[in-house]
C-alpha cells in the first residue's frame, strides 16, 4: 500500500511522500486551469473531467473550487456545486445525486495529530465524508472528517457538521444539531 492509499484508509501518513506530492502537484495544475473557466466556457466539461474525473456528466461545478487531489471526489448526477467551495479530499468525498451545494461550503477529510509534538511532523490521516441523495447544503456550511449526511437532508447556512445526520433531517448550528424531521 502506498502513502496515498494509507492516508485514504485512515492511517497517519507522511505528506512529504513523493507520491503524495506528485498527486498534489497534478491536482493543483488541473485546478488552476479549471478555476480560470466558468460554466459557459467551451472547454468547461473537458477541463472539469480532467480536474474531477469522478463527476457525473450532468453535474455542474461552478468555478472556483479548491481541493487537494480531485480524484477522491465523487459527485452524482444532477448535482450542483456553487462557487468558492473547498473540498479537502485526503479521503473520499462522496456527494449523491441531485445535491445542491451552496457557495463557500467546506468539506474536510484530513485530521492532524492531537499531540502538539506530533503535529510538528508533516503527517496526517483522513476520514471520508458522505452526503446522500437530494440534499441541500446551504452556503458557508462546514462538514468535518468522517461525517455522513443522510438522504434528503438540509444543512442550514453557516452550520458546522461534526457528527452524522440521519435521513430526512434539517440540521443547523455550531455544532450542527437536528432541528426538525423533514
Amino acid at each position: 500500500m502506498d502513502a496515498l492509499e494509507r492516508m485514504r484508509s485512515g492511517e497517519m501518513t507522511d505528506v512529504t511522500d513523493a507520491g503524495i506530492q506528485k498527486a498534489l502537484r497534478k491536482a493543483k495544475e488541473a485546478m488552476t486551469r479549471f478555476n480560470a473557466l466558468n460554466l459557459y466556457s467551451p472547454d468547461y466539461g473537458e477541463t472539469l473531467k480532467e480536474f474531477l474525473p469522478n463527476v457525473a456528466d450532468d453535474a455542474k461545478v461552478n468555478p472556483p473550487l479548491y481541493c487537494d487531489y480531485g480524484t477522491n471526489i465523487t459527485i452524482g448526477s444532477g448535482s450542483f456545486v456553487n462557487f468558492n467551495c473547498v473540498f479537502l479530499d485526503g479521503a473520499p468525498i462522496t456527494i449523491g445525486k441531485n445535491v445542491l451545494i451552496g457557495p463557500a461550503v467546506q468539506i474536510y477529510t484530513p485530521i492532524h495529530p492531537l499531540d502538539y509534538k506530533e503535529r510538528r511532523k508533516p503527517i496526517e490521516r483522513a476520514e471520508p465524508v458522505t452526503i446522500g441523495d437530494d440534499c441541500w447544503i446551504c452556503g458557508g456550511a462546514v462538514i468535518l472528517p468522517g461525517v455522513k449526511i443522510g438522504n434528503r437532508c438540509i444543512i442550514a447556512a453557516g452550520s458546522v457538521v461534526t457528527q452524522d445526520v440521519p435521513d430526512d433531517c434539517m440540521a443547523a448550528g455550531n455544532p450542527a444539531t437536528v432541528k426538525k424531521r423533514l
